[in-house]
């Protein structure tokens, strides 16, 4: 630029759009030079006056003695001199400071303006501290803060395993996961490329990492962005659970703009020369086997030393930036389901993929419920609202009652009545030993006692209905089985199958008749 001169009217647009706030990025872009020729002539405009208003005012001729001084004036003033050795003293403290979280450049200026008010303007500011950082950047700083984000992408190309039963070759997404301060990386194998996979990879990342970074920056792949935008986009449930759950921002690159995250594109260039390259010709035959082998090359990969370096990713890493990780959470993220259900008579939801019962607070009968659940934990919400938590059942059909649930009726109903375990136990014990151990039976076969009253009262009444020594046999027959049920007593008073002489084992109860389709042990001599 030292034998062009610009046109005044470039010079006038430049000086009219640094008036405005606007980036010397936008700049150049926008009237088509190159960005070190709009900070030399953002240089020269900040030097002459930082009162950008006032040099609008000047004339052509006034303006360009300014922006092209003569020869023998190109030397700065002994006030210039002294400015700019203030600041050239300023620097390590300048650069201290960004390495703290939340210290911007702006920040820096602002206070700086604050006990220097002839000091540079804000874009001076930036280029001249810039032209001073340029050697500390060499040494061990990185431009990124500690722990301050994760990239991720899939790979381009897929890794392979055989079958051995098949003999078919099964091709494997890879993700890889860098933390660009310290170039520290996550390369893993999933059997495909579908949110579950992900989630347990991430998961993985994660621990491997030992804590987790304060974002997670993507390009706009469909498992993590539903709907992509520069400036709003638009996250899946999912992995906006997952986010929540981690404490970790999601955060997308713009659409094909890979040098929004070029640190992790790198990092995919280097898993094809470091992971591939070395087991290209090595034949695994399964996921398991392939995913040992590149985690002992990516060992070596993060062991090795940076060219030019005395330190590792994994030096760096340990040293600076593991410690600032936030914490894991106690357990990892589970995948959960969402399901809406309208709470029933009885104040239970059900669930239709195991046909458990939940219950919900009795006030909330005929709303609809969502109903959030993994294979540990059963939330129920109304709205946002949580109004009931349970573990999650494994009983198909099976009932999970809270006590506090109940409407106070009910609560109170069986203790007016004086029904209890107790009660039932005692009533039994006088028909016989077998009713009443059949009983102890029937009471353990609900997590909620009071559920099965009604079952034993009806018990009882057989006895009644029948005879009290018929219902003796009958439940002496039935505890050769492992059902406690009312109707197992009913069908066999009914079938008269207690008057019937029971044998010593459950194998007698069961032998099949004697006929002549029945082959015994000569048939195979």
């Amino acid at each position: 630029m030292a034998n062009k001169v610009t046109a005044m009217i470039i010079i006038r647009m430049i000086l009219g759009m640094l008036l405005k706030g606007v980036s010397q990025r936008r700049i150049a872009g926008e009237l088509q030079l190159s960005r070190n020729t709009v900070s030399q002539y953002a240089a020269r405009i900040q030097a002459a006056d930082s009162n950008l208003t006032r040099l609008q005012k000047l004339s052509d001729a006034d303006l360009a003695a300014l922006i092209y001084p003569a020869a023998d004036e190109v030397q700065p003033s002994p006030k210039q001199d002294a400015r700019r050795a203030d600041f050239v003293s300023r620097i390590p403290y300048f650069i201290r400071e960004l390495k703290r979280t939340g210290v911007t450049r702006h920040l820096l200026w602002e206070e700086y303006r604050k006990t220097h008010s002839d000091g540079y303007g804000y874009t001076q500011f930036c280029w001249l501290l810039g032209e001073h950082r340029k050697p500390v950047e060499l040494s061990m700083h990185l431009e990124h803060r500690p722990a301050e984000s994760m990239m991720i992408d899939f790979a381009g190309d897929k890794m392979s395993y055989v079958d051995r039963d098949t003999g078919e070759v099964i091709s494997c997404p890879v993700l890889v996961c860098i933390l660009p301060y310290s170039g520290y990386t996550y390369a893993c194998v999933l059997a495909n490329a579908s949110i579950p996979q992900m989630i347990a990879a991430l998961n993985a990342c994660l621990r491997f990492f030992g804590g987790v970074p304060r974002s997670l920056k993507t390009d706009n792949m469909k498992q993590i962005v539903s709907r992509s935008c520069r400036y709003e986009p638009v996250f899946t449930e999912v992995f906006s659970q997952w986010s929540v759950h981690y404490n970790i921002s999601l955060v997308a690159a713009r659409v094909a703009r890979p040098k929004d995250k070029a640190h992790v594109e790198n990092g995919v260039k280097l898993t094809y020369q470091r992971i591939y390259a070395p087991l290209r010709d090595q034949t695994f035959f399964s996921i398991e086997e392939l995913g040992a082998a590149m985690a002992l090359q990516l060992e070596q990969h993060n062991s090795r030393l940076f060219q030019k370096r005395t330190f590792s990713r994994r030096d760096c890493f340990v040293s600076e930036e593991q410690p600032v990780l936030q914490p894991l959470p106690d357990w990892p993220f589970a995948l959960k389901h969402r399901v809406t259900a309208k709470v029933q008579k009885n104040y239970h939801i059900t669930l239709g993929e195991d046909w458990h019962h939940y219950s919900v607070p009795s006030q909330y009968v005929g709303k609809t419920v969502t109903a959030v659940y993994d294979v540990q934990i059963v939330e129920i919400y109304l709205g946002h609202e949580r109004i009931a938590t349970h573990q999650r059942g494994n009983k198909k059909h099976g009932y999970t009652t809270v006590k506090e649930h109940m409407p106070e009726g009910h609560r109170h109903y069986f203790e007016q009545r004086g029904w209890d375990a107790d009660y039932f136990l005692k009533q039994a014990g006088i028909v016989g030993a077998a009713t009443l151990q059949y009983m102890q039976g029937m009471l353990k076969g609900r997590h909620f006692t009071e559920q099965t009253f009604n079952a034993c009262r009806g018990l009882l009444r057989l006895g009644n209905e029948y005879d009290p020594a018929r219902l003796e046999a009958a439940c002496g027959r039935a505890l050769q089985g492992s059902v406690f049920t009312y109707k197992t007593i009913a069908s066999i008073l009914a079938a008269g199958l207690d008057k019937e002489p029971l044998k010593g084992t459950q194998g007698d109860l069961f032998r099949p008749p004697t006929h002549d389709n029945l082959r015994g042990p000569q048939a195979y001599e």
